[in-house]
Protein backbone atom coordinates (compact mmCIF):
# COMPACT_ATOMS: atom_id res chain seq x y z
CA UNK A 1 0.00 0.00 0.00
CA UNK A 2 1.49 3.42 -1.12
CA UNK A 3 1.68 5.81 0.92
CA UNK A 4 -1.32 8.99 0.18
CA UNK A 5 -0.73 11.14 -2.69
CA UNK A 6 -1.04 14.30 -0.85
CA UNK A 7 1.85 13.44 1.73
CA UNK A 8 4.94 14.89 1.10
CA UNK A 9 7.36 12.15 0.64
CA UNK A 10 10.81 12.16 3.24
CA UNK A 11 13.90 10.62 2.80
CA UNK A 12 15.57 10.29 6.46
CA UNK A 13 19.32 11.17 7.63
CA UNK A 14 19.17 8.55 10.37
CA UNK A 15 17.07 6.40 12.43
CA UNK A 16 17.43 3.64 14.93
CA UNK A 17 14.91 1.78 14.77
CA UNK A 18 16.54 -1.93 13.84
CA UNK A 19 18.87 -1.51 17.50
CA UNK A 20 15.31 -0.59 19.31
CA UNK A 21 13.58 -4.05 17.53
CA UNK A 22 16.63 -6.47 18.23
CA UNK A 23 16.74 -4.96 22.06
CA UNK A 24 13.09 -5.98 22.13
CA UNK A 25 14.13 -9.47 20.98
CA UNK A 26 14.95 -10.41 17.82
CA UNK A 27 12.30 -13.10 17.55
CA UNK A 28 9.43 -11.26 15.38
CA UNK A 29 10.95 -8.63 15.11
CA UNK A 30 10.12 -8.64 11.48
CA UNK A 31 6.46 -8.82 12.39
CA UNK A 32 6.50 -6.40 14.31
CA UNK A 33 7.64 -3.62 12.23
CA UNK A 34 6.16 -4.62 9.86
CA UNK A 35 2.29 -4.94 11.52
CA UNK A 36 3.10 -2.12 13.79
CA UNK A 37 3.90 -1.70 17.06
CA UNK A 38 2.92 0.81 20.26
CA UNK A 39 6.20 1.88 21.49
CA UNK A 40 8.88 3.67 19.54
CA UNK A 41 8.74 6.34 16.41
CA UNK A 42 8.72 3.75 13.34
CA UNK A 43 7.31 0.99 11.94
CA UNK A 44 5.39 0.37 8.06
CA UNK A 45 2.03 1.34 9.43
CA UNK A 46 3.47 4.68 10.79
CA UNK A 47 6.10 5.19 8.06
CA UNK A 48 2.86 5.08 5.14
CA UNK A 49 0.71 7.31 7.30
CA UNK A 50 3.28 10.19 7.67
CA UNK A 51 5.03 9.85 4.06
CA UNK A 52 8.29 8.51 5.44
CA UNK A 53 9.70 7.17 1.89
CA UNK A 54 13.58 5.80 3.21
CA UNK A 55 16.55 6.47 4.45
CA UNK A 56 19.70 5.49 6.23
CA UNK A 57 19.36 2.96 8.56
CA UNK A 58 21.34 2.73 11.20
CA UNK A 59 23.41 -0.26 12.57
CA UNK A 60 24.76 0.67 16.09
CA UNK A 61 26.43 -1.53 18.34
CA UNK A 62 25.22 -1.08 22.06
CA UNK A 63 28.03 -0.72 24.59
CA UNK A 64 27.92 1.54 28.50
CA UNK A 65 25.99 3.93 26.88
CA UNK A 66 24.48 7.09 28.98
CA UNK A 67 21.40 4.82 29.66
CA UNK A 68 18.68 6.55 32.41
CA UNK A 69 21.27 8.55 34.31
CA UNK A 70 22.44 10.31 31.35
CA UNK A 71 18.70 10.99 29.81
CA UNK A 72 17.63 12.58 33.12
CA UNK A 73 21.58 14.46 33.43
CA UNK A 74 20.56 15.88 29.53
CA UNK A 75 17.26 17.39 30.97
CA UNK A 76 19.22 19.98 32.72
CA UNK A 77 20.57 23.16 31.46
CA UNK A 78 24.31 21.92 31.89
CA UNK A 79 25.88 18.45 31.72
CA UNK A 80 28.84 16.86 30.35
CA UNK A 81 28.69 13.32 29.66
CA UNK A 82 31.90 11.72 29.59
CA UNK A 83 32.91 9.49 26.29
CA UNK A 84 31.79 5.67 26.84
CA UNK A 85 34.81 2.64 26.62
CA UNK A 86 35.32 1.81 23.36
CA UNK A 87 33.92 -1.66 22.09
CA UNK A 88 36.03 -4.42 20.74
CA UNK A 89 35.70 -5.98 16.76
CA UNK A 90 34.86 -9.50 18.72
CA UNK A 91 31.96 -7.62 20.76
CA UNK A 92 30.65 -5.35 17.69
CA UNK A 93 30.98 -8.48 15.03
CA UNK A 94 28.07 -10.32 16.17
CA UNK A 95 25.96 -7.46 16.75
CA UNK A 96 26.49 -5.66 13.31
CA UNK A 97 25.68 -8.65 11.43
CA UNK A 98 22.76 -9.31 13.65
CA UNK A 99 21.39 -6.17 12.88
CA UNK A 100 22.13 -6.44 9.16
CA UNK A 101 20.29 -9.38 8.84
CA UNK A 102 17.02 -7.84 10.98
CA UNK A 103 17.03 -5.61 7.47
CA UNK A 104 17.91 -8.24 5.44
CA UNK A 105 15.04 -10.36 6.98
CA UNK A 106 12.35 -7.16 7.48
CA UNK A 107 13.16 -6.68 3.29
CA UNK A 108 12.18 -10.36 2.73
CA UNK A 109 9.38 -10.40 5.11
CA UNK A 110 7.84 -7.65 3.39
CA UNK A 111 6.56 -9.32 0.17
CA UNK A 112 7.63 -5.96 -2.25
CA UNK A 113 6.55 -3.48 0.91
CA UNK A 114 10.47 -2.93 1.73
CA UNK A 115 13.60 -2.66 -0.72
CA UNK A 116 17.41 -2.74 0.71
CA UNK A 117 19.12 -0.25 -1.88
CA UNK A 118 21.99 0.78 -2.73
CA UNK A 119 21.94 3.05 -5.79
CA UNK A 120 19.89 6.93 -5.78
CA UNK A 121 18.06 5.07 -9.19
CA UNK A 122 16.37 2.75 -6.96
CA UNK A 123 15.78 5.01 -4.27
CA UNK A 124 13.71 6.66 -6.74
CA UNK A 125 12.20 3.59 -8.39
CA UNK A 126 10.93 2.28 -4.70
CA UNK A 127 9.29 5.91 -4.23
CA UNK A 128 7.94 5.86 -7.80
CA UNK A 129 5.91 2.84 -6.42
CA UNK A 130 5.32 3.42 -3.21
CA UNK A 131 8.29 1.21 -1.70
CA UNK A 132 10.03 1.42 1.67
CA UNK A 133 13.61 2.38 0.55
CA UNK A 134 15.54 2.02 3.49
CA UNK A 135 19.65 2.29 3.26
CA UNK A 136 22.49 0.27 4.96
CA UNK A 137 24.61 2.78 7.32
CA UNK A 138 26.68 1.96 10.51
CA UNK A 139 27.16 3.83 13.16
CA UNK A 140 30.58 3.55 14.48
CA UNK A 141 32.93 1.31 12.71
CA UNK A 142 33.46 -0.78 15.68
CA UNK A 143 32.67 -3.99 13.85
CA UNK A 144 35.51 -3.18 10.99
CA UNK A 145 39.18 -4.46 11.52
CA UNK A 146 42.32 -1.95 10.85
CA UNK A 147 42.82 -4.06 7.75
CA UNK A 148 39.14 -3.14 6.47
CA UNK A 149 38.46 -7.12 5.87
CA UNK A 150 34.88 -6.71 7.33
CA UNK A 151 34.31 -3.67 4.71
CA UNK A 152 34.58 -5.44 1.63
CA UNK A 153 32.06 -7.90 3.00
CA UNK A 154 29.41 -5.80 4.44
CA UNK A 155 30.08 -3.84 1.33
CA UNK A 156 29.01 -6.64 -0.88
CA UNK A 157 26.01 -6.69 1.58
CA UNK A 158 24.39 -3.98 1.00
CA UNK A 159 26.29 -1.20 2.89
CA UNK A 160 26.45 2.15 1.42
CA UNK A 161 27.19 4.62 4.08
CA UNK A 162 29.20 4.59 7.88
CA UNK A 163 29.49 7.05 10.44
CA UNK A 164 33.41 6.09 11.16
CA UNK A 165 32.74 6.77 15.05
CA UNK A 166 29.79 7.42 17.26
CA UNK A 167 30.20 9.05 20.56
CA UNK A 168 32.85 7.36 21.93
CA UNK A 169 36.61 6.49 20.42
CA UNK A 170 37.21 3.30 18.60
CA UNK A 171 40.44 2.72 16.74
CA UNK A 172 39.52 5.11 13.35
CA UNK A 173 39.13 8.25 15.44
CA UNK A 174 37.14 10.12 18.17
CA UNK A 175 33.83 11.08 18.83
CA UNK A 176 32.08 14.21 20.80
CA UNK A 177 30.66 13.71 24.13
CA UNK A 178 26.92 14.53 24.76
CA UNK A 179 28.08 17.95 25.92
CA UNK A 180 26.33 21.25 26.81
CA UNK A 181 27.04 24.14 26.42
CA UNK A 182 30.66 23.04 24.29
CA UNK A 183 32.45 23.38 21.17
CA UNK A 184 32.58 20.09 18.83
CA UNK A 185 36.42 20.52 19.13
CA UNK A 186 36.59 18.24 22.40
CA UNK A 187 39.35 15.55 21.42
CA UNK A 188 41.30 14.24 18.70
CA UNK A 189 40.16 13.44 14.96
CA UNK A 190 40.93 10.50 12.82
CA UNK A 191 43.88 7.80 13.41
CA UNK A 192 45.70 6.47 10.58
CA UNK A 193 43.55 3.30 9.83
CA UNK A 194 40.58 6.20 9.99
CA UNK A 195 42.73 7.67 7.66
CA UNK A 196 42.99 4.20 5.50
CA UNK A 197 38.86 3.79 6.26
CA UNK A 198 38.03 7.05 4.37
CA UNK A 199 40.38 6.40 1.35
CA UNK A 200 38.41 3.10 0.78
CA UNK A 201 35.34 4.50 1.57
CA UNK A 202 36.18 7.26 -1.31
CA UNK A 203 37.12 4.58 -2.99
CA UNK A 204 34.21 1.96 -2.94
CA UNK A 205 31.33 4.66 -3.58
CA UNK A 206 30.68 4.54 0.67
CA UNK A 207 29.38 7.78 2.14
CA UNK A 208 31.23 9.05 5.47
CA UNK A 209 29.11 10.50 7.96
CA UNK A 210 30.19 13.26 9.86
CA UNK A 211 27.51 13.68 12.45
CA UNK A 212 29.57 12.05 15.47
CA UNK A 213 32.72 13.11 15.07
CA UNK A 214 35.18 15.84 16.83
CA UNK A 215 35.62 18.65 14.75
CA UNK A 216 39.18 17.98 14.23
CA UNK A 217 38.01 14.38 12.94
CA UNK A 218 35.73 16.32 10.49
CA UNK A 219 38.70 18.46 9.17
CA UNK A 220 40.54 15.39 8.56
CA UNK A 221 37.65 13.76 6.69
CA UNK A 222 37.76 17.48 4.60
CA UNK A 223 41.80 16.73 4.28
CA UNK A 224 41.57 13.30 2.56
CA UNK A 225 37.71 12.59 1.15
CA UNK A 226 37.09 13.99 -2.49
CA UNK A 227 33.52 13.06 -1.89
CA UNK A 228 30.68 15.63 -0.83
CA UNK A 229 30.29 16.15 3.18
CA UNK A 230 27.88 15.16 5.19
CA UNK A 231 26.67 15.16 8.42
CA UNK A 232 23.30 12.90 8.39
CA UNK A 233 21.51 14.09 11.84
CA UNK A 234 23.01 17.39 13.07
CA UNK A 235 22.29 21.05 13.97
CA UNK A 236 23.57 24.19 13.52
CA UNK A 237 25.87 25.48 16.87
CA UNK A 238 25.48 28.98 16.46
CA UNK A 239 21.84 28.36 17.23
CA UNK A 240 22.11 25.64 20.01
CA UNK A 241 25.64 25.62 21.49
CA UNK A 242 25.60 21.72 21.98
CA UNK A 243 28.90 19.70 21.08
CA UNK A 244 27.06 17.87 18.83
CA UNK A 245 26.46 20.40 16.54
CA UNK A 246 28.14 21.89 13.55
CA UNK A 247 29.99 25.59 13.32
CA UNK A 248 29.52 27.84 10.43
CA UNK A 249 32.44 26.61 9.55
CA UNK A 250 31.83 23.77 9.20
CA UNK A 251 28.65 24.19 7.34
CA UNK A 252 30.43 26.78 5.17
CA UNK A 253 32.99 23.52 4.07
CA UNK A 254 30.20 21.36 3.70
CA UNK A 255 28.28 23.45 1.71
CA UNK A 256 31.75 23.99 -0.77
CA UNK A 257 31.72 20.35 -1.21
CA UNK A 258 28.12 20.27 -2.56
CA UNK A 259 27.23 18.08 1.04
CA UNK A 260 24.11 18.23 3.43
CA UNK A 261 23.11 18.16 6.68
CA UNK A 262 20.07 16.57 7.49
CA UNK A 263 18.37 18.12 10.90
CA UNK A 264 18.01 16.15 14.05
CA UNK A 265 14.58 15.94 15.31
CA UNK A 266 16.47 15.36 19.07
CA UNK A 267 15.39 18.04 21.32
CA UNK A 268 18.64 18.66 23.17
CA UNK A 269 20.23 19.98 19.65
CA UNK A 270 17.27 22.12 18.74
CA UNK A 271 16.52 23.72 21.85
CA UNK A 272 19.20 26.87 22.81
CA UNK A 273 19.26 25.61 26.41
CA UNK A 274 20.17 22.53 25.47
CA UNK A 275 17.42 20.05 27.22
CA UNK A 276 16.43 16.73 26.04
CA UNK A 277 12.76 17.09 26.75
CA UNK A 278 9.31 16.27 24.13
CA UNK A 279 8.08 19.69 25.67
CA UNK A 280 9.70 21.80 22.58
CA UNK A 281 8.06 23.65 19.93
CA UNK A 282 8.79 23.05 16.47
CA UNK A 283 9.59 26.94 16.21
CA UNK A 284 12.98 25.65 17.60
CA UNK A 285 13.51 23.13 14.92
CA UNK A 286 12.67 26.12 12.27
CA UNK A 287 15.19 28.05 13.82
CA UNK A 288 17.96 25.87 12.98
CA UNK A 289 16.26 25.14 9.45
CA UNK A 290 16.58 28.71 8.91
CA UNK A 291 20.00 29.21 9.51
CA UNK A 292 20.88 26.17 7.51
CA UNK A 293 19.55 27.27 4.77
CA UNK A 294 21.22 30.89 5.03
CA UNK A 295 24.29 29.42 5.19
CA UNK A 296 24.30 26.22 3.13
CA UNK A 297 22.00 27.27 0.54
CA UNK A 298 18.42 25.43 0.47
CA UNK A 299 20.29 22.82 -1.98
CA UNK A 300 22.52 21.24 1.04
CA UNK A 301 19.82 20.64 4.12
CA UNK A 302 17.51 17.94 4.39
CA UNK A 303 16.08 15.82 7.57
CA UNK A 304 18.20 13.12 9.45
CA UNK A 305 15.31 12.46 12.32
CA UNK A 306 16.99 9.78 14.86
CA UNK A 307 13.74 8.16 15.29
CA UNK A 308 14.21 5.76 17.84
CA UNK A 309 17.38 6.67 18.94
CA UNK A 310 16.10 10.03 21.06
CA UNK A 311 14.04 12.88 22.30
CA UNK A 312 11.32 14.36 19.71
CA UNK A 313 9.16 16.80 19.86
CA UNK A 314 5.69 15.89 21.09
CA UNK A 315 4.24 18.00 18.04
CA UNK A 316 5.69 15.41 16.06
CA UNK A 317 5.34 12.33 18.10
CA UNK A 318 6.81 9.85 15.23
CA UNK A 319 6.63 8.65 11.94
CA UNK A 320 3.06 9.49 11.65
CA UNK A 321 3.71 13.15 12.75
CA UNK A 322 5.80 14.38 9.70
CA UNK A 323 2.82 15.88 7.98
CA UNK A 324 2.91 18.60 11.19
CA UNK A 325 6.58 19.20 10.43
CA UNK A 326 5.75 19.99 6.67
CA UNK A 327 2.71 21.65 7.76
CA UNK A 328 4.76 24.07 10.36
CA UNK A 329 7.27 24.65 7.37
CA UNK A 330 4.58 25.78 4.72
CA UNK A 331 3.34 27.95 7.76
CA UNK A 332 6.67 29.35 8.59
CA UNK A 333 6.99 30.26 4.29
CA UNK A 334 8.64 27.80 2.49
CA UNK A 335 7.34 27.05 -0.86
CA UNK A 336 6.68 23.55 -2.32
CA UNK A 337 9.81 23.37 -4.27
CA UNK A 338 11.89 24.58 -1.44
CA UNK A 339 9.80 21.84 0.58
CA UNK A 340 10.27 19.27 -1.59
CA UNK A 341 14.34 19.69 -1.83
CA UNK A 342 14.73 19.53 2.08
CA UNK A 343 12.28 16.44 2.27
CA UNK A 344 13.57 14.51 -0.41
CA UNK A 345 15.07 16.05 -3.29
CA UNK A 346 18.61 16.88 -1.35
CA UNK A 347 19.56 14.03 -0.01
CA UNK A 348 18.79 11.71 -2.97
CA UNK A 349 20.96 14.33 -5.26
CA UNK A 350 23.97 13.95 -2.68
CA UNK A 351 23.30 10.02 -2.59
CA UNK A 352 23.86 9.88 -6.48
CA UNK A 353 26.96 12.59 -6.30
CA UNK A 354 28.27 10.08 -3.30
CA UNK A 355 28.01 6.57 -4.73
CA UNK A 356 27.55 7.63 -8.58
CA UNK A 357 23.60 6.99 -10.64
Amino acid sequence: MAPSDDLMPVFDGHNDVLLRLWRQGPVGAEERFLNGEVTGHLDLPRIRKGGFAGGLFAIFVPGMERGSDGDAAMRQTQYDMPLPPEVKIPDALPVTLALAALLVRIERASRGQVQVCTTAAGIRDCMARGVLAPVMHIEGAEAIDPDLYALDVLVEAGLRSIGPVWSRSNIFGHGVPFRFPSSPDTGPGLTEAGERLVKACDRLGIMIDLSHITEKGFWDVARQSTKPLVASHSNAHSVTPHSRNLTDRQLDAIRESRGIVGINYACAFLRQDGRMIADTPLDDLLRHADHLIERLGVDHVGLGSDFDGAVIPAAMKDAAGLPALVAAMRRHGYDEATLRKICHENWLNVLERTWGA
